[in-house]
């Protein structure tokens, strides 16, 4: 049975420095490249998606979630957020969540995933108990993802441009539909690009609500060195509060991401939604 409980849940409810989660790296691989996206160093002061000091195994996952749960008692949320894509190294993933709810039948489960390979895992995902799952859609638009998307790669099969971008998004829509229709949470994360994807990002808020999301995160794009963005600046807050507001209207928003590592644990110690 799922476990949903917005009131625990960092993520989605005004608990983010009451309540504690824990992301478990056992997800190295990704089938995408973003062009903002750099996945190989962890520095122990950075904060942002696709960072880790190590990747577990499934069972070092489990015993790590185990030692936390007896450390910290407002420990209720596990989640599996890369380093790469959960859905593109499903078998680990699928062990470790089956692996911390035979420890903790209370923990609530969720997972990240750029959408891919979702409707292929997505009744699986539901059969594990996994009650959140964030989805990463940072355009609508086929011509923008051939921006954001240097490759797609389905299985081997590699697309690029707007073909890339046309498959990504019809996986993305069709996954959330099955997830919806069984109950899941979904909050749509979106990075937000300067001169890229922002006139685009109203209608990915519109589309999401379309499909009954529960949340929306717009995430100013970090400049990564050695990525193909590294020059793009990060937007102001100024702007982020501005596209924050008019996705609003459509979406609820979050307002305190702090851009978790793939091994982040504890709260998120920022505003509430």
């Amino acid at each position: 049975m799922m476990v949903q409980n917005l009131a625990t849940h960092p993520c989605f409810a005004s608990c983010c420095n009451s309540f504690a989660r824990v992301h478990l790296p056992v997800a190295p691989a990704c089938n995408l490249q973003c062009n903002y996206c750099v996945r190989k160093f962890s520095c122990v002061n950075e904060s942002r998606p696709g960072v880790t000091a190590q990747v577990l195994t499934p069972a070092q996952a489990a015993a790590r979630y185990d030692k936390l749960r007896r450390r910290l008692p407002n420990l209720t949320v596990a989640g599996i957020a890369g380093p790469g894509d959960a859905l593109a190294n499903w078998p680990q993933v699928a062990e470790t969540l089956r692996l911390v709810r035979e420890l903790d039948s209370g923990v609530q489960l969720c997972l990240s995933t750029n959408g891919l390979l979702l409707p292929e895992y997505a009744s699986e995902i539901i059969a594990l108990g996994v009650g959140f799952v964030t989805v990463t859609m940072n355009c609508v638009q086929p011509q923008i993802g051939a921006l954001i998307y240097d490759f797609v790669n389905d299985k081997g099969n590699i697309y690029r441009g707007e073909d890339g971008a046309e498959l990504l998004l019809a996986r993305q829509l069709a996954g959330i539909r099955l997830l919806k229709q069984a109950g899941v949470i979904i909050k749509i994360n979106c990075v937000a690009i300067g001169g890229v994807n922002i006139d685009d990002i109203p209608a990915v808020a519109r589309q999401a609500a379309a499909l009954g999301c529960d949340v929306m995160n717009i995430i100013p794009m970090l400049p990564i060195a050695g990525s193909a963005f590294a020059e793009v600046p990060e937007l102001d807050a100024a702007r982020l509060a501005s596209l924050r507001r008019d996705c609003g209207r459509y979406l609820r928003q979050m307002q305190h991401c702090v851009r978790c590592r793939a091994d982040a644990v504890g709260t998120l110690r920022g505003a509430a939604l």
